[in-house]
């Protein structure tokens, strides 16, 4: 295994397999010469997932299906001299969804789509970053914003399909942006964006904003504002304004992790203001064999709030909490009051193990009560530098007494998921 790729695994200690896909490490250089280069990038997900239980009206006593995307194209640099660059790249997403379709009615088994992913061209002057096009756009750890990501299918929603794949989330560029970065790697820096979604599932919102980050060796603050500037049948996100605050780091303290965001969001239809938040702390062991972390959240969203674009980042349980349940069953990032314990522990360099808990209460998921528990067990194994693997097993238990949605029974639930760098 390249020492490359055992750093690049390295660096991301509260990650997952899965968000390292998309990184260099898919990316084959065909030319570089003289400040010129030009690559291909190619990234490969499959997945096979099983659920006893079925959910939203789907008929029939569980689903078994497959899901898997290949992402292919382009990408390129140009230094014209030591201080500007051009950049750019182009690719294409085929997707798919086979079997039962999804446990929650998003897909139907029939999905299959190839289309242009992301185009996108952009140009840097020493701290400055302007870029324009299709392209994939995260704030944070992504509580707020982090892609486009949400892909349904032919299923309860065939107006909104994106082709399926919907728990792989094979498209995550936004149709439209214009986004400058100012800044470096330490110190102040900030994101001017404009996002236009051509996703119907999400309404197709058009949305602009700033971020402001302050990195130090003890943590990144951030502060970031939304507005949003029109949406397909959606009155609430048309001049809907959402203003948040954060920070993530290790306060100058060795093994400790903390992590919170709080988020205040004015609906542009008038109705009730609503807040998000949570507040995260975590401890490696590090002279512990496996080197364990352990890891509390609290996440609290009040009714109404729109968690807009959020998605996976940091790895299993951000932003979507319980695989079953925020895939699922509900609750979906509104209405619920969530308390999550993780352990993870790494017995070789190449593999680790993990626990998640998630307790869910006064949750409700469009009007329905989704009250309940999950646990979920899993690992992620880079097999070599060309295959990754992450299993996991998981019980999500509904609140005997409130059934949700269509049953209260406990579901096992399992899924596989394998990675192609190439």
């Amino acid at each position: 295994m390249t020492q490359h790729f055992k750093q690049k695994l390295s660096a991301v200690a509260l990650g997952s397999a899965i968000a390292l896909a998309s990184g260099s490490a898919s990316a084959y250089n065909l030319y570089s010469d003289n400040g010129s280069e030009l690559n291909l990038d190619i990234e490969a997900v499959v997945g096979t997932f099983s659920s006893q239980e079925n959910y939203f009206g789907k008929m029939g006593d569980g689903s078994d299906w497959q899901e898997g995307y290949l992402k292919a194209g382009f990408s390129g640099s140009k230094t014209i001299d030591d201080v500007n660059s051009l950049y750019g790249g182009i690719n294409f997403v085929s997707s798919g969804t086979w079997g039962d379709g999804d446990a929650g009615g998003n897909t139907d088994g029939s999905e299959r789509r190839t289309a242009l992913e992301d185009a996108y061209i952009g140009f840097r002057a020493g701290m400055v970053d302007l870029s324009i096009g299709r392209q994939n756009f995260s704030i944070g750890d992504g509580f707020l914003i982090n892609g486009d990501a949400l892909n349904l299918g032919e299923g309860v929603f065939p107006d909104s399909n994106r082709g399926g794949a919907y728990w792989l989330a094979a498209r995550k560029a936004f149709d439209q942006t214009a986004i400058a970065r100012i800044g470096g790697e330490e110190g102040l820096r900030g994101d001017l964006f404009y996002l236009h979604s051509d996703n119907t599932a999400q309404a197709e919102m058009e949305l602009a904003g700033a971020n402001v980050e302050y990195i130090t060796g003890k943590g990144t603050f951030g502060a970031t504002y939304i507005e949003g500037l029109g949406a397909v049948g959606n009155s609430a996100r048309d001049g809907q304004k959402t203003v948040s605050v954060r920070y993530q780091g290790n306060a100058g303290v060795d093994n400790l992790f903390l992590s919170a965001e709080y988020a205040d969001q004015s609906q542009g239809d008038n109705s009730a203001d609503a807040n998000a938040w949570y507040a995260e702390a975590g401890w490696t062991f590090a002279d512990v064999a496996w080197s364990p972390q352990l890891t509390y959240r609290y996440t609290k969203y009040e009714d109404n709030f729109d968690s807009l674009f959020y998605g996976f980042n940091r790895g299993y349980g951000t932003w979507f909490q319980g695989e079953v349940a925020a895939n699922y069953a509900g609750p979906f990032g509104t209405s619920a009051e969530i308390q999550h314990v993780a352990l993870k522990a790494s017995p070789t360099e190449m593999l680790s193990v993990g626990a998640l808990f998630f307790d869910f209460s006064n949750s409700t998921s469009f009007g329905a009560n989704s009250d309940g528990q999950e646990v979920d067990l899993y690992a992620e194994w880079v097999v070599n530098d060309h295959l990754i693997i992450s299993p996991l097993i998981g019980v999500y238990t509904p609140d005997s007494d409130n059934a949700t949605q269509n049953t209260n029974d406990d579901n096992l639930y399992a899924q596989v998921i394998a990675i192609v760098p190439f």
